[in-house]
């Protein structure tokens, strides 16, 4: 079968599970939108515990062949996030998930989720700066926190030419303040490639597990800042730092970060 619901449906039948299942499809966005899903859930009180997972395997040579077609992947095969040589993504296989259970306190906790739209925007599949300002915007007022308490943004960053300078104005405008710590701006895809489906959960572990070792991994193909990239930046780029060498983040017993994962169709999720 074709069918997507039988992904989801067949992990439940292995597992013995009976809570809410269904199959996310919003493109590269899915795996962090079905963690938005199974956040709400827990709260609602529908399961004690959930499991969200993506996963993204080049099975053919169809899909990659038309996103070359259409000039959207890189010539170098990578995704060269914050770089001035950003030209196209580098696409990967990838298989992440993430275990939510109610009352989970201290290191790993999620703590605030949003999903939302570019609605109209230049394109189908162009970013609307002014949508992924209110995404994060709505998932800080979800948490209970403030912009200026974050200390790492993992990027959606896919190193085009167009998404990363518009991302990092949204993040700008809406998660640096001047008065709060120094955000940090790394991004997966540079390491890993972009694994689609996979690539907001696959974040959302990285994320994790650098805020729990105090530690922002260095973004790998960063040479020379985009120009596009500091000029979205603009007066709050002494508040934020692009780290290419292993660093800390400050100190403090538990540090707060974000990841976002946009859809080429538009749906855009940030969790906290």
């Amino acid at each position: 079968t074709n069918s997507l619901s039988i992904a989801a449906g067949r992990l439940s039948y292995i597992l013995g599970m009976q809570g809410p299942c269904l199959t996310v499809e919003t493109a590269c966005s899915a795996s962090l939108v079905a963690l938005h899903v199974a956040m709400r859930a827990v709260q609602f009180g529908e399961c004690t515990e959930h499991l969200a997972s993506g996963v993204n395997l080049m099975l053919s040579p169809v899909c990659s062949t038309y996103l070359a077609i259409a000039g959207m992947t890189s010539k170098m095969g990578r995704c060269l996030t914050y770089d001035n040589r950003a030209n196209g993504f580098g696409r990967g296989e990838g298989l992440a998930s993430a275990a939510l259970r109610a009352g989970t306190e201290g290191h790993g906790m999620l703590r605030g989720s949003s999903v939302r739209q570019d609605g109209r925007s230049a394109s189908l599949t162009a970013p609307n700066g002014q949508a992924q300002q209110e995404l994060f915007r709505a998932a800080l007022l979800d948490s209970g926190h403030a912009a200026g308490d974050y200390a790492c943004v993992e990027a959606h960053g896919t190193g085009t030419a167009l998404g990363d300078p518009i991302e990092t104005g949204s993040v700008s405008a809406s998660l640096v303040s001047p008065r709060g710590r120094t955000l940090n701006l790394t991004g997966l895809k540079a390491t890993s490639a972009h694994t689609e489906s996979t690539a907001g959960l696959a974040g959302f572990v990285k994320l994790a597990l650098q805020l729990e070792k105090g530690e922002p991994t260095p973004n790998v193909q960063l040479r020379i800042l985009n120009s596009k990239v500091f000029s979205a930046m603009g007066s709050k780029l002494a508040s934020a730092s692009f780290p290419v060498q292993a660093a800390q983040l400050g100190k403090g017993d538990t540090f707060l970060g974000g990841v976002s994962s946009f859809g080429d169709a538009g749906t855009l999720a940030h969790a906290v």
